[in-house]
């Protein structure tokens, strides 16, 4: 009897760049986004992946979802086999690790698939395939619920700067703007950190650049808040941004740095 062989596991290796707290900003708007959904799942599993060479994004990952929805377990999916084997030692109640990529190899759909900085290293035209891959994976939707999502972005080294599409199993909802503010000159500096999807479109004619153009202009003209500190000022900048684009968020997610927008305001236009 001949045995099966393992298929291979989908996507590339990546430089597996990691530091402790670097997806803090993430990890937190999940929690408070998509906390509602976790805990009305039977069985909610997340998915870190592409964790990289150390597991600190896994294992924070468990802990800020288990503040939203106690019951999540996370799973860390790596493609590097001996990232995995020296991920290991750190599993416990909750948290495991496997071998694998973006055909994610659990037996069940899993409710979040977090991918920070994976898609970095991809052409741009590689990009649309890879998230239709993920979203079939994603727990679908319900009468109850809008289904499992995808969280996909790129950040700094230490998380002061981060951008992320949201997809459901129907396709990308929204992007997210999330900054610490005190490092923040301009709107427009969160552009190095657009993820794939959007980095090379930054240029005139495309929507993601008007909207940094806007986003630095709102800024500018509430530069007089600045004397009442960073925060107040975005905020009064974000407000000015909503009576020219769909922002789906409120004065709540302002206040942590953060603004989103529908996906279909930033969206390349070919």
């Amino acid at each position: 009897m001949t045995s099966r062989a393992t298929p291979r596991p989908v996507g590339t290796v990546t430089r597996g760049t990691t530091n402790p707290n670097r997806l803090r900003r993430m990890d937190r708007w999940i929690a408070a986004t998509h906390g509602a959904e976790l805990r009305r799942a039977a069985d909610p599993v997340a998915v870190d992946l592409g964790y990289g060479a150390a597991p600190w994004t896994a294992v924070e990952l468990l802990t800020r979802l288990r503040t939203a929805a106690p019951r999540t377990r996370v799973v860390g999916v790596e493609i590097e086999p001996a990232r995995v084997t020296a991920a290991k030692p750190y599993e416990r109640d909750g948290l495991a690790f496997r071998h694998g990529g973006f055909e994610i190899p659990l037996p069940q759909r899993p409710h979040l698939v977090r991918a920070a900085n994976v898609l970095r290293q991809y052409d741009e035209a590689e990009v649309a395939a890879v998230w239709q891959r993920l979203c079939a994976r994603l727990a679908p939707a319900t009468a109850h619920s809008r289904g499992g999502l995808l969280v996909e972005g790129t950040c700094d080294e230490i998380g002061r700067r981060h951008v992320w599409v949201a997809l459901g199993p129907e396709g990308p909802r929204t992007v997210t703007f999330a900054t610490r503010l005190g490092s923040l000159d301009r709107p427009s500096d969160l552009a190095e950190r657009l993820p794939k999807a959007l980095i090379h479109r930054n240029v005139p004619g495309e929507p993601v650049h008007a909207f940094l153009r806007d986003f630095d202009r709102a800024w500018s003209a509430a530069a007089p808040y600045a004397s009442y500190g960073a925060r107040q000022r975005w905020m009064r900048a974000v407000r000015d941004l909503t009576s020219d684009w769909p922002v789906t968020d409120g004065a709540g997610r302002w206040r942590q740095g953060e603004v989103t927008v529908t996906w279909e305001a930033l969206a390349p236009r070919s």
